[in-house]
């Protein structure tokens, strides 16, 4: 296929050209990879710049998406690709393969730095998804670091790059400018931008931004940064969202207070206990779903309302494809009986043949788990209508899964979002907090937002 680029497109490339250290925020749906894979061919094979890329990427993003792009377009045809995934022989005879791009899944960085053996002589690196780097204690953040004073060009890739607040930014800009900008050091970096928030004598649990923070953060950055919308550049498709409210009955509503009251819960598969808030949290939230795990790994079914409103839902779609959402393992167990019963054709999105045949229309639901599928999968082809059976605590995860149908290259001129929100439980307030979070990642996005005519601003 011939690649004719859009205006920001070309822009993106030749950002990431001319700029050896570069940050590029491109809301989903705007072909980040084609526009990454662009840069890369011109670096590798005209101003010779480039001679090793390392891509490291999410799981099926690595297998399927950057392989499949490179297949896609005419003008990529000389980039050989090397996709190092699967066991552990199969990664080391894909590394030393000969090709132009060595791609990896970022569960392997570890692997692939300090227990391989083999050398890291790559002079460019691209981080597709920059923000599972956010984390400066895991251990793909530390191996990465290690490596990095021996990269000559890095890019990191990003739709959400602040889904939890700001202060997750220094550990993605410090794997790429190792600390020019935003300070060597995380403490050094909350100090200057942030003030505690919740905290307990002197123990800090948050932070929030210090007056001026914000705007001082965004100048720190601008100069390595673009940052783009998808509504700013290509006509997307109407994005409608809406809640469809699920009541509980009074036995059921007793059964969610008691544990959310008392941490505890007895039924008759079994007892539920809460440790602490965040346990109390996942099970309150596996509740308003409808089922909810014992303390010995049994799962008790409190009630069907989720299953009844997905199959109003799915009737409604007459037809036409749905993408549903789900969290818990027993959400995926009791949506697929339903759909069993129902005698929909279905699979989970969790192969490359599942991936096929959703985009060629021969599913009618799809199941996928944000976290495992969330990023960077094109599934816009296999419809337009996404049911959240199960919401997310992660602003990243949520947006990430809505824009694998509310994209670039959607036929429908309308998708529709569909939340089955249970009625005075954690659902209402996990739509607030998700809400409240994108203001701040909007905030961001706005302050480095590329203009096409003038620059980075």
């Amino acid at each position: 296929m011939t690649y004719t680029p859009h205006d920001y497109q070309q822009y993106a490339s030749d950002f990431i050209e001319e700029h050896p250290v570069a940050a590029v925020l491109l809301q989903m749906g705007l072909g980040k990879t084609v526009i990454t894979l662009t840069a890369l061919s011109n670096l590798l094979f005209d101003s010779f710049l480039v001679r090793k890329v390392l891509i490291i990427a999410p799981l099926r993003v690595a297998r399927d998406t950057w392989p499949a792009e490179i297949g896609k377009w005419d003008h990529l045809g000389d980039l050989i690709p090397s996709v190092a995934v699967g066991s552990t022989a199969e990664r080391i005879t894909a590394l030393e393969r000969k090709a132009d791009l060595y791609i990896i899944n970022r569960e392997n960085v570890q692997w692939l730095i300090e227990e391989s053996a083999l050398p890291f002589d790559f002079d460019m690196v691209v981080v597709d998804e920059l923000s599972s780097f956010k984390n400066h204690r895991s251990k793909r953040f530390r191996a990465l670091m290690k490596r990095r004073p021996v990269v000559k060009r890095i890019v990191g890739l990003t739709g959400t790059p602040a889904s939890n607040g700001l202060i997750d930014l220094w550990a993605q800009f410090k794997i790429l400018d190792k600390g020019v900008r935003l300070g060597r050091f995380i403490g050094a970096y909350r100090n200057a931008y942030f003030t505690p928030d919740k905290r307990s004598g002197q123990v800090v649990f948050s932070y929030k931004p210090a007056p001026g923070a914000e705007e001082r953060i965004y100048q720190a950055i601008e100069d390595i940064t673009i940052s783009m919308k998808a509504q700013d550049h290509i006509r997307m498709p109407e994005l409608v969202t809406n809640e469809y409210k699920i009541s509980l009955s009074g036995d059921e509503r007793m059964a969610y207070e008691r544990l959310r009251k008392d941490l505890v819960l007895d039924a008759s598969g079994g007892q539920v206990t809460a440790a602490n808030a965040a346990s109390l949290s996942g099970k309150l939230l596996q509740l308003a779903n409808g089922a909810v795990y014992t303390d010995d790994g049994k799962t008790i079914a409190l009630h069907d309302r989720k299953l009844d409103a997905l199959e109003d839902l799915i009737e409604a779609a007459n037809g036409k494809s749905v993408l549903v959402a789900y969290w818990f393992k027993h959400d995926l167990q009791r949506i697929a009986g339903r759909l069993e019963k129902l005698g929909v054709s279905f699979s989970t999105l969790d192969s490359s043949e599942s991936l096929l045949k959703w985009n060629q229309g021969k599913l009618q639901a799809a199941l996928i788990h944000p976290a495992s599928a969330g990023h960077g999968l094109n599934l816009q082809g296999g419809g337009s209508f996404l049911i959240w059976f199960g919401l997310t605590w992660s602003l990243e995860l949520y947006q990430q899964t809505v824009a694998r149908l509310w994209r670039q290259g959607q036929k429908s001129e309308t998708v529709v979002v569909q939340h089955l929100i249970t009625e005075k439980t954690i659902d209402e307030r996990i739509i607030k907090v998700l809400s409240g979070k994108a203001l701040t990642q909007n905030a961001l996005i706005e302050a480095v937002k590329a203009e096409l005519t003038g620059g980075s601003r």
